[in-house]
């Protein structure tokens, strides 16, 4: 055991910890003041019941077994978990490594209720989550991190595009379309610019333990996940501003964010894969199709993902596996990039994205039709009430 390495992971695991704190408050800025609180609570309740999953079954089912699909439940509970030895090969207790993932699922439940604020029954929204761990996340993880099908297949997923971003972001637009649009549709406009502005910081700052922990100790992978981070967002951020001006005459704060956010998304499939001067032109290539993709599919296709988090989390993630495939480094990643003639493993990178699409697709699909047969799906606001009181008994701003 390395102690380094296990302060790091530690570290790592308190700053992924605070993203959906960061995350409810940069929603919850964006968000109409009526349904305020409802909003920053859909991204923070799963603080409590996704760390109990995680304790009770989500690790086992991610980490334990050679199942290509899902693991096993061998550590229920923390069963035979290690606080003092890997069985991983890791310079960091299986127990470290465990608290640093269970992080994980717990933002990636946060990025899917960005697509159904002001619409969605909350009761439905929690066994939703609950059910949706085992059914697509814990599944998913297993099969990119845990020995499954899609890391035998050879794609790559450092921090979590697959996983997180596209298994995310398409679930919000299937239950976006599933509900239906607000009566009152609002594009995102800043009501609380202090609220969007520190979510964003907190979001930002904690999605650099995201990526460099995800190279599980202080090493060369963590090194270039750092910098890569720090560039990629930044070169988003400015490209983002650019084009805002060029488009509306304006710079706006949420597009500015919007445009950081989206270069955290595009590189964090390959944070600790590629270099620095790949992690730069992977921010220049992908922010203009995101920039014009995002209001273009929304307007052609008519979905009301009210937080763009199809848009920003799954475009930016299907984009992000993509250039990992064209740019990751052989010195850094193990293999060839397409680019140096490994067409191989850009087939691998769109087999993991299709599967991951197809995985989310059909759970959110599955779980939706079984939950709806028990509950609604939305909650029916009298005139006088909002949905911060009519669920949570309060109310952010006296209106």
């Amino acid at each position: 055991m390395n102690n380094t390495d296990i302060v790091f992971m530690i570290l790592s695991s308190l700053l992924v910890w605070i993203m959906p704190a960061g995350l409810a408050l940069f929603y919850g800025g964006l968000t109409p003041h009526r349904s305020m609180i409802n909003t920053m609570m859909m991204v923070l309740l799963p603080l409590g019941f996704g760390i109990v999953c995680w304790y009770l079954f989500g690790y086992s089912l991610t980490f334990s077994g050679d199942h290509a699909l899902i693991g096993n439940l061998k550590h229920f509970a923390f069963n035979d978990v290690s606080f003092t030895t890997s069985t991983k090969g890791l310079q960091i207790p299986d127990a470290v490594f465990a608290m640093f993932q269970g992080m994980f699922p717990l933002i990636t439940l946060g990025i899917i209720a960005g697509a159904v604020i002001d619409r969605i029954n909350l009761k439905f929204f929690i066994f939703f989550c609950i059910g949706w761990l085992v059914l697509v996340y814990y599944p998913l993880a297993h099969m990119v991190w845990g020995n499954g099908l899609i890391e035998h297949l050879g794609a790559l997923d450092f921090a979590g595009g697959d996983v997180v971003h596209i298994s995310s972001g398409v679930t919000a637009l299937i239950l976006a379309l599933k509900i239906g649009k607000r009566q009152n549709a609002e594009a995102p406009t800043v009501h609380c610019a202090p609220a969007v502005a520190i979510g964003m910081a907190l979001l930002w700052f904690g999605w650099f333990g995201f990526n460099a922990g995800s190279a599980l100790g202080i090493n060369e992978g963590a090194l270039y996940a750092l910098q890569n981070t720090f560039l990629a967002s930044a070169t988003s951020f400015t490209i983002w501003n650019i084009l805002d001006y060029y488009t509306t005459k304006h710079i706006s704060l949420f597009g500015s964010l919007t445009g950081a956010l989206v270069g955290l998304v595009l590189i964090t499939p390959s944070a600790g894969l590629v270099t620095t001067n790949s992690a730069l032109l992977i921010s220049i290539l992908g922010t203009p199709i995101l920039f014009f993709a995002i209001p273009a599919l929304k307007a052609r296709f008519h979905y009301d993902d009210a937080l763009d988090a199809f848009g920003a989390h799954g475009l930016g993630g299907i984009l992000g596996g993509i250039f990992t495939g064209l740019f990751a480094s052989e010195h850094l990643a193990g293999v060839q990039n397409v680019l140096q003639g490994n067409f191989q493993l850009l087939g691998s990178q769109l087999s993991g994205i299709l599967i991951t699409i197809l995985w989310a697709t059909i759970g959110t699909l599955l779980l939706t039709k079984l939950l709806n047969s028990f509950m609604p799906l939305t909650t029916d606001l009298k005139p006088d009430m909002t949905r911060d009181t009519i669920e949570h008994g309060e109310s952010s701003f006296e209106v």
